[in-house]
């Protein structure tokens, strides 16, 4: 009987594992869908964008212009709609004297193609080098937000942009899927790891974390952990915020502004060496 019931666990767990495997894509990501023909509007200024990182896919995104900007931010978004809805964040940054730069994964928005971890990390990768060919790198600032922090992290770790800012970062994606699936093997069978880990020690650019204390889905303590691995990064608590309303405070504001223009702010560094913004 023992052996019977031992069997059936081992048979449901595996099952457990195997149904994971097929629709962890389901979890993951929440994509908003658009049709080719679609028209943004927004009451700034903007180009839509169009790139072609390989034969059959197209990624699609909205460059936000000034006519004298400082620079531009190359936002990376979340998991969720498209950049239809994720547009408005740029007037947190057009506001502040900085070009604003989003892009859609595939399966999102406009964007087309088979979508893997291999696939996105190349799609940034293509995307930053559309920037390149406008801007030199010390104007670029690369934002991540929540599962784009990854992938901000990524690319600030390849490449030589002005500053690398993380919004509510996980300190891999292993990690906070082990949250909410304690009892399954993750590490063998998730197929995104984003690593932000290993990365974000190659970050040579100045990090500056924003967190809010009150994170239910990506704790605060995962960015302060980030923030011991990189070269020069400072977490910046966002007293009170939860996961998706660091906007709605002023802090956030307060602190992005200083971020982006090299206003004086002191902070502690991780060498316990106390540095300005700028």
């Amino acid at each position: 009987m023992w052996l019977s019931a031992i069997a059936l666990l081992i048979a449901l767990y595996l099952a457990a594992c195997i149904i994971a495997y097929f629709i962890q894509e389901w979890f993951i990501f929440h994509p908003e869908k658009l049709p080719a023909d679609f028209q943004y509007q927004y009451e700034y200024p903007f180009e839509e964008v169009f790139l072609h990182p390989e034969p059959g896919a197209v990624i699609n995104g909205l460059h936000f212009k000034l006519p004298r900007a400082k620079g531009v931010v190359f936002y990376f978004k979340g998991n969720s709609r498209s950049v239809k809805g994720w547009g408005k964040f740029a007037r947190d940054f057009l506001g502040k004297d900085y070009n604003f730069f989003m892009i859609d994964y595939r399966g999102f928005g406009k964007s087309r193609g088979r979508r893997s971890e291999a696939t996105l990390y190349h799609d940034c990768q293509v995307a930053y080098n559309y920037l390149k060919t406008l801007y030199p790198e010390e104007k670029i600032i690369v934002y991540g937000r929540s599962m784009g922090s990854g992938f901000a992290t990524r690319i600030a770790a390849e490449n030589n942009p002005q500053k690398l800012i993380l919004d509510s970062p996980y300190y891999s994606f292993i990690e906070t899927a082990r949250r909410f699936l304690p009892f399954l093997p993750v590490a063998k069978i998730i197929k995104y790891h984003i690593r932000t880990d290993l990365w974000m020690p190659g970050v040579k650019c100045p990090v500056f974390i924003l967190h809010g204390t009150k994170d239910r889905l990506i704790p605060f303590s995962s960015g302060k952990k980030l923030s011991l691995l990189s070269q020069n990064g400072v977490i910046i608590p966002i007293e009170d915020a939860g996961h998706n309303n660091l906007p709605r405070f002023a802090a956030y504001h307060d602190h992005l502004y200083a971020i982006l223009n090299g206003v004086t702010r002191q902070y502690a560094y991780n060498s316990g060496i106390k540095a300005s913004y700028d």
